[in-house]
């Protein structure tokens, strides 16, 4: 299966070891609590869903690569006790606690989350002395004499032996007690993924038209060469880096992340061509709205592989737009929230306890391992604009009525600024859909430019939020609404989660203002 099925497999699986009866018992007992194996080649993200999982069901999560240990840390220490037996005293070996073991009982006291998932990438790789080790924390959940905690999950990955030649098979007792689980590299699902996270839309477009390079390992005379997902995200960041400082990503470099000539050449010289696209075309300009019949001669005269280069750059300043867009939106929402506690008790607070109480939240729950990197930057966007807010406030006006009046006026502003960015972004959008009119028509064009606004999180955001009637026109037309609703689906489900990820100075929600 993919990986986005393999998560919620495993989110799934958490959710049901962990739920209890009405005495507080788990309904499912450890002893049948199956360690979940996720077998599969490297680079595919098994250990990022891990991450994913455990802070959208908000409980704790320790990671090792249990190939960087020896059976001494995963195991403990041996030590002689004296012990009594039928009234004769006797040297019997014990061990200390495993390492492993121990940094599950230390998260709990670093979080105060009682509940976990302990993750052992690369599994079936150890070694031939810590072998009979693993096989029995698989078995029976013990490492040496001491036992995983209560209310923590076990999941393991591997590598199937094509992939590494260090690989054990697990034995047919050891299987029996697992639920395992098989996943392959999928593009169209990394793509939603890599929409998400910010990936280059040179990495996303080339892959599109290139989908048997996104994922490659091969054995050759002169060693194995391949090309992961891992590898894909790790170039992107460094093409949008690179970027930032005029440097240059050549084939040298793209090689240094592709450890595949023919792949690393191949997107280089892509990623020259979507320079050169991008400035022979103007795309600022054409997203400004300003465009003439040369440029339209110019493109509808270029081969199709031209064409979807030009629909990636449209589309990735359309997505850091939409982003932009979602973030601000977010941070108003959950200013908002803060700004609704301090109107309701401003005769006795201060906007400086506010933007304190704000500042709490942030540090516990960053102590408590629970927030996405979405959720952080929120958090510490709120925590600024309150600061900044309480820095503006004049004179005396510390607390009462006038300072919630000047407080309110400054969250005004916030909210111009926000309408303004979206009117922007809706005058660029309109121009990219007209462009993409007088350009192509309803063409296979128009449809790979729908497509890619399906598998944008942010972009149906946007479109979810505001309207957009040449989408919804060309959508409907071109037959993808089953797609987009999908992506609401899923939308709706992550806003849940953002939702319960963050704390509310509230006991409940409250409503988005408008």
């Amino acid at each position: 299966m993919n990986i986005k099925r393999a998560k919620q497999e495993v989110k799934d699986a958490v959710e049901a070891y962990l739920l209890k009866d009405a005495y507080g018992e788990y309904r499912i007992p450890a002893v049948r609590q199956r360690p979940v194996l996720l077998m599969g080649p490297p680079g595919i993200g098994k250990t990022q869903i891990m991450e994913q999982v455990a802070k959208e069901l908000q409980i704790g999560l320790v990671a090792y690569t249990i190939t960087h240990h020896t059976r001494q840390s995963a195991v403990g220490l041996p030590f002689i006790r004296e012990k009594v037996y039928g009234g004769k005293a006797y040297s019997v070996t014990e061990y200390t606690m495993s390492e492993i073991i121990a940094s599950v009982y230390e998260k709990i006291e670093q979080t105060g989350i009682r509940e976990g998932i302990l993750f052992l990438d690369e599994i079936n790789c150890v070694s031939e002395t810590l072998a009979p080790a693993m096989l029995q924390f698989l078995q029976g959940k013990t490492f040496g004499t001491h036992h995983v905690p209560e209310g923590w999950m076990i999941v393991a990955a591997g590598n199937p032996p094509e992939y590494n030649k260090s690989v054990r098979e697990f034995d047919v007792v050891t299987l029996d007690r697992l639920k395992k689980i098989d996943v392959e590299a999928d593009f169209p699902v990394w793509k939603e993924y890599a929409y998400r996270q910010g990936i280059h839309p040179a990495v996303i477009s080339y892959l599109e038209l290139r989908r048997e390079n996104f994922y490659r390992v091969e054995n050759t005379v002169d060693g194995k060469r391949f090309v992961t997902a891992r590898g894909w995200e790790d170039l992107s960041e460094l093409i949008q880096v690179y970027e930032s400082m005029d440097k240059t990503v050549d084939r040298d470099v793209v090689s240094q992340y592709l450890q595949h000539q023919t792949v690393a050449k191949d997107f280089a010289n892509y990623l020259e061509l979507y320079y050169k696209y991008r400035s022979d075309y103007q795309i600022e300009d054409i997203l400004n709205g300003k465009w003439d019949s040369s440029v339209l001669q110019k493109i509808q005269a270029a081969p199709f592989d031209e064409h979807l280069g030009i629909i990636s750059l449209l589309i990735g300043k359309l997505s850091t737009l939409f982003r932009e867009c979602y973030d601000y939106d977010t941070s108003v929402a959950k200013l908002y929230e803060y700004l609704i506690y301090y109107r309701d008790n401003h005769s006795v607070m201060m906007l400086d306890d506010i933007r304190r109480m704000a500042e709490k939240d942030l540090e516990e729950q960053k102590k408590a391992e629970l927030l996405t990197r979405e959720q952080e930057q929120i958090l510490i966007r709120t925590v600024d604009t309150l600061n900044r807010f309480a820095m503006e406030i004049k004179g005396e006006l510390f607390a009462g009525d006038e300072a919630f009046d000047e407080v309110r006026d400054m969250f005004g502003r916030e909210k111009t600024e926000l309408q303004q960015m979206t009117e922007h972004t809706e005058d660029v959008f309109d121009n990219a859909f007209r462009f993409m009119e007088e350009a192509f028509g309803e063409s296979q064009e128009m449809a790979a430019f729908v497509t890619e606004l399906n598998a944008n999180y942010y972009s149906v955001w946007f479109i979810k939020e505001n309207g957009s009637d040449l989408y919804y026109r060309y959508n409907k037309g071109l037959l993808f609404e089953e797609r987009s609703q999908d992506i609401l689906r899923q939308m709706d489900e992550a806003e849940g989660m953002l939702n319960r990820g963050i704390k509310s100075v509230q006991p409940a929600p409250f409503a988005k203002p408008h």
